[in-house]
């Protein structure tokens, strides 16, 4: 299995990170019931404040067609109202991985 990581980065509207924190869980449940190849989602803050979405796919195949129908889904196109500006978004190829037993 190769296993491909989904790297979005992007900034969001002034008070919007209570709704956006919110909001998350049920975006995501949806996002993997409408694409089960969906491993793991980890959104994180960076230093400078912006954020960086990144999500475990199964595969790059099913990167690309969730990345391509992401809008289909009503809870993700809600989610995204919160943010202001898109840094763009990349697939990398996980070429060798380490999970630790607390993550298991």
């Amino acid at each position: 299995m190769t296993m491909v990581m989904e790297l979005a980065s992007f900034r969001i509207h002034e008070d919007a990170e209570d709704k956006l924190l919110a909001e998350r869980p049920a975006m995501i449940q949806a996002l993997r019931r409408r694409f089960p190849a969906c491993l793991a989602a980890f959104l994180t803050r960076q230093d400078d404040g912006g954020w960086l979405d990144v999500l475990l796919w199964r595969g790059r195949a099913e990167a690309q067609e969730a990345a391509e129908l992401v809008d289909t889904v009503p809870e993700a196109r809600e989610w995204f109202r919160h943010i202001a500006e898109s840094g763009g978004l990349r697939h990398v190829t996980v070429k060798d991985s380490w999970v630790g037993d607390a993550l298991g």
